[in-house]
């Protein structure tokens, strides 16, 4: 084994054990942990207010206790209002005893004896399983058990591990002290915050200031953005579920948006906690099953609606976490902290993606968690053709499509992927037959796309004395004799080439000229080929960096065939120097070299009006000359 793969499975090693102290710490000191993360979100939240009243010239410290004393107000006000409704509802429930036993008759219907002699005999199997084969009858056992009998039986011992002493501490604080602590910490964080900002920064930054500061930067304004939005969001949903439970009929309506409201800050299960109690009042108190069902439906569609649409639209950019990792982020955090955890998860992720943005050590998280593609276009596409998932490589070219032309859908995403496979056969990562399959699909897929544009540029069939449909073909005038071509593309080397050479002669053909794509084969057979077409331009399509030699070989062969045509070779996304590859390949005077299918196109584009202009010059001469002879003959 080498020193360096030997160093880096030790930092590897390093960086898990690294995790492990810290997700233990995390665990075991959460009774300090929990305290200070809900102070810390709090303040996330309440300093842009802070900011607002330091801009009107308020001092610092008025500006903070005007905004505390409001919130505990305001908390102390709900709190109020929430515990003499809930209180009232307390009173209430013993006069919806009846409802519910008579829900519970209907439920069991005629079938209740068969549901008791399932229930009888599954009770029996759990005792008949719980029992051990050894046991003594169950009057034996009670005789030895009888004071004064000779027979002695251990009894049962319970091991308790002994307690957290965080934990202990933590109960006996209560829930009180806990709200007393994070409002402490709270007020300390708004003092003193640009402090924290430095500390924080000169700790985690490892001397990267710039990198740090953006990173902060970042995360607070995307967890700020993120929890106001889902206050408002969710402020509105209670209003909404409480005005629809008050229409529906249920009692103390707006206890229940209130719960609604502060509930859904947990994600997952906050909504059904919301529903569960509007959803017992329904059954307890109407005789029928309409309001009750009504009541789920509320919620149900409301959210439904809300997380499908609302919060993708709102929180979007703002979050960029993926579903997935929200999902996750939200069960490690509850295992680890219960309800505050869960509570906690978002904001505490969406940090830990804007860290992994711009730390390289913790860019995994970035990768995992994060909801932008990881991979690039042609990385993607590139995969999909790796794993056989033709349909998945389709969608990947259509998706491009709709934003990009065809010309930087092949030279963006297509000659990039197959440049990788070349990259990968040459590496001997790939077999033949993987590799002829990947470029027979993608031969396959460009003939589709081909095949589309076509069918869209054909103008409609059967409509007589209707205006025809525009073609594609804007250079009709260009067109040479039939049988002929304006533009054949030769590959120089091997079957990428070829796919390449078919994608340039669909783009000529999308743009009105007349193209073709001469197979690869031996050169041999495709010298006679290109000379059968008579073409006026010729293109050599080479994939760097292996087709070079073979392109300079092909295009000597070809200039000693067609001395008049001029030649055009294309070194795909080619990174070297142009005009000195030109030079040693000593290209005739008029032949050029490209690295994209857009200068291709331009120049075809050029070369092929100039000489509709110049036949169209000649034509107009031709027949200034013939008119004095028709007079004469006349």
């Amino acid at each position: 084994m080498s020193p360096a793969s030997g160093g880096r499975k030790d930092s590897h090693l390093s960086a898990v054990v690294t995790g492990v102290v810290i997700v233990g710490a995390l665990y075991l000191a959460k009774v300090v942990f929990i305290p200070l993360a809900l102070a810390l979100l709090l303040s996330f939240l309440l300093t842009p207010v802070v900011s607002l009243l330091e801009r009107i010239r308020l001092p610092r410290g008025v500006a903070i206790c005007m905004v505390m004393v409001t919130l505990c107000a305001a908390i102390g006000l709900l709190g109020w209002k929430t515990s003499s409704q809930f209180v009232d509802l307390t009173t209430q429930l013993p006069n919806y005893r009846t409802a519910l036993l008579d829900k519970i008759h209907r439920l069991k219907g005629t079938n209740s004896q068969s549901l008791d002699n399932v229930s009888q005999t599954v009770r029996e199997l759990e005792n008949a399983i719980s029992t051990n084969p050894g046991d003594a009858p169950l009057a034996s056992r009670s005789k030895a058990q009888q004071p004064g009998s000779s027979e002695s039986h251990p009894m049962a011992v319970e091991v308790v591990p002994p307690a957290n002493p965080l934990e202990s501490f933590q109960s006996m604080l209560g829930p009180l002290a806990t709200a007393g602590i994070i409002l402490v910490f709270t007020i300390f964080m708004l003092l003193d915050r640009e402090n924290l900002h430095d500390r924080f920064i000169r700790v985690a930054g490892g001397g990267r200031l710039t990198v740090m500061t953006q990173a902060l930067d970042e995360a607070g304004r995307r967890i700020n953005r993120y929890l106001l939005l889902q206050m408002v969001v969710n402020v509105l949903y209670g209003i909404v579920i409480g005005a629809g439970l008050h229409i529906i009929g249920i009692p103390n309506a707006s206890l229940w948006g209130v719960a609604a409201t502060l509930l859904r800050f947990l994600p997952y299960a906050g909504p059904p906690m919301a529903a569960a109690m509007p959803i017992f009042l329904a059954l307890a108190i109407f005789n029928d099953w309409r309001h009750a069902l009504e009541t789920a439906g509320l919620f149900f569609f409301l959210e439904v609606a809300v997380s499908n649409f609302v919060e993708p639209l709102l929180y979007g950019a703002h979050v960029g976490l993926s579903a997935l990792a929200i999902l996750v982020a939200a069960i490690f955090w509850t295992l680890i902290w219960g309800i505050p955890g869960l509570l906690l998860s978002t904001p505490l992720t969406v940090f830990l993606v804007v860290m992994g943005r711009y730390v390289p050590s913790l860019t995994f998280l970035d990768v995992l968690l994060g909801d932008e593609p990881v991979l690039s276009p042609p990385a993607q596409f590139y995969q999909r053709l790796l794993g056989s998932e033709q349909s998945e490589a389709k969608r990947v070219l259509d998706d491009y499509l709709k934003e990009k032309p065809l010309d930087a859908l092949y030279s963006d995403v297509v000659i990039p992927a197959l440049n990788l496979a070349e990259r990968a056969r040459y590496r001997e990562e790939l077999s033949e037959e993987t590799q002829s399959e990947m470029y027979q699909s993608v031969r396959e897929l460009i003939e589709e796309i081909g095949a589309d544009l076509a069918a869209r540029s054909e103008p409609a069939s059967g409509q007589e004395g209707s205006e025809a449909v525009p073609s594609t073909r804007t250079n009709e005038a260009a067109e040479p004799d039939a049988g002929h071509s304006q533009v054949v593309c030769v590959p120089s080397r091997d079957d990428a080439d070829d796919v390449v050479a078919l994608m340039l002669a669909q783009l000529f053909e999308s743009q009105g000229y007349s193209a073709q794509n001469v197979p690869i084969g031996p050169v041999s057979e495709m010298l006679p080929q290109v000379s059968e077409a008579r073409p006026r331009i010729v293109c050599i399509s080479a994939l760097p960096p292996f087709a070079i030699s073979h392109a300079r070989e092909l295009y000597r062969r070809l200039r000693r065939l067609s001395p008049d045509v001029r030649i055009v070779i294309c070194f795909w996304n080619f990174e070297g120097d142009l005009p000195k590859t030109a030079i040693r390949l000593r290209l005739s005077k008029g032949d050029l070299v490209f690295s994209t299918m857009q200068q291709v196109s331009d120049y075809v584009n050029v070369e092929l009006k100039s000489n509709v202009a110049q036949a169209s010059a000649c034509g107009g001469e031709s027949m200034q000359e013939q008119a004095p002879q028709a007079e004469a003959g006349a």
